[in-house]
């Protein structure tokens, strides 16, 4: 028991019978027996851009009362949050493979700097046990199945349909409403020296894929303006905006003509590779790939606008 009188900390009193000077005494109880909490599993994007479902178990317990009454308000949630940055840091630096290899290195890793911290407010950590709950998104260098998401699937055919035919040995390029299939188990032998037209950036064929899909149901559902900023090879950046507060919704290049409720920015290369499935969205966003300037709950509502391609 922590006794304060008239305001002043006093010797530790306890266990067993603690006098106390009514109005003039106060107190505080502090348990000093091994306690444990959970870090509740987060999605984290390892190094090559695995996301995965990982919590931890962590046992704690107080060697200084004093200090844990003096230093920190809330010690639970301080300990827990200090328990999840050291998690987070020390996840995002490592690739999947030494994650589910290398557990109880990086648990005792997470035990040495969370106790760097913790020491401080007179409580230290006896164990930490890393659990990875699930890996929802595989490496990226990683082979992946044909089960491609439909709406990715279809942005990426749409504006990348004229490059496949050219390389194909120039056939006339598909109407805006239909798509070709190129087979991928006997692909054809490619020209020699044909390349893509640089005529169209990439970002202008997203425009031209979106545009048909705008409607008034469209803009009831999002009610927001977005604003792409595209960073081109070249280094100059292109700007983009897509309008889904009045009508049936706009979308060109530029911006627009008020403030947008959000601004996208990512590397045309990010862009491609975002389509082709060879990078998803949401290890995009964690590895900083994609950034997002405004309210995220809003960003996340272009969801909708993919649903509509589909």
């Amino acid at each position: 028991m922590i006794v304060f009188r008239l305001g002043r900390i006093r010797t530790p009193q306890g266990p067993g019978m603690v006098l106390l000077l009514p109005f003039i005494d106060s107190f505080q109880r502090v348990d000093l027996r091994t306690r444990a909490f959970n870090v509740p599993p987060c999605k984290l994007a390892s190094k090559d851009g695995a996301v995965l479902s990982v919590g931890a178990d962590v046992q704690f317990r107080i060697w200084d009362p004093v200090l844990s009454v003096m230093t920190v308000k809330d010690l639970n949630t301080a300990t827990r949050m200090t328990a999840q940055n050291a998690m987070t840091k020390a996840l995002l630096k490592r690739p999947l493979r030494e994650i589910q290899m290398e557990k109880l290195k990086i648990s005792d890793q997470l035990l040495l700097e969370i106790n760097d911290v913790t020491r401080a407010w007179g409580l230290e950590v006896d164990r930490v046990e890393l659990a990875v709950e699930a890996v929802l998104q595989p490496p990226q260098d990683s082979p992946t199945g044909p089960n491609l998401d439909s709406t990715l699937q279809q942005l990426a055919l749409h504006f990348l349909g004229g490059s496949m035919n050219s390389v194909a040995g120039g056939a006339p390029s598909p109407g805006p409403d239909t798509v070709e299939m190129v087979s991928e188990v006997e692909p054809p032998a490619p020209q020699v020296g044909a390349r893509p037209s640089p005529k169209q950036p990439l970002a202008e064929g997203l425009l031209t894929a979106l545009q048909p899909f705008l409607s008034e149901a469209l803009v009831n559902q999002v009610g927001a303006c977005y604003q792409f900023n595209v960073v081109l090879p070249s280094g100059t950046q292109s700007a983009y905006f897509l309008d889904l507060t009045t009508g049936q919704g706009r979308v060109g290049h530029g911006v627009p003509d008020g403030i947008p409720d959000v601004v996208v920015e990512m590397a045309e290369a990010d862009l491609r590779a975002l389509l082709c499935r060879e990078l998803r969205p949401l290890g995009a966003y964690m590895s900083g790939r994609l950034k997002v300037k405004g309210d995220l709950a809003v960003a996340m509502k272009l969801e909708a606008v993919l649903r509509a391609l589909k």
